[in-house]
């Protein structure tokens, strides 16, 4: 079991770049003052504290999402709460693990 796998949904199984791949949407889960500091291109910033309050939002996506933050602990948060809505979702882990994969 990876690290990230402890925090809910790693990418062991499906890696980021099939996500991304699929057309997948990148939350990042952190601040806005860390987000502002460095993201991933094209991302939307959307604090952990404030998922659940944006969960049609969210849904109205309609497509695949990989959540990210600093670690990866928020992110795994993050993303049980949108598996538990029924979204399809995967923790990214820290933003420059997908940084390093959008193109």
């Amino acid at each position: 079991m990876g690290f990230f796998n402890l925090f809910g949904g790693g990418t062991s199984t499906v890696s980021i770049e099939e996500y991304l791949q699929k057309g997948a949407v990148v939350i990042d889960v952190r601040t806005k003052e860390e987000f502002d500091e460095g993201h991933v291109q094209g991302s939307k910033n959307i604090p952990l504290n404030e998922i659940g309050f944006k969960m049609d939002e969210i849904k109205k996506i309609g497509k695949p999402i990989i959540t990210c933050c600093r670690s990866g602990a928020r992110s795994g948060s993050a993303a049980n709460i949108l598996k538990q809505n029924g979204i399809d979702t995967i923790n990214g882990g820290p933003w420059g693990n997908i940084a390093n994969c959008v193109k």
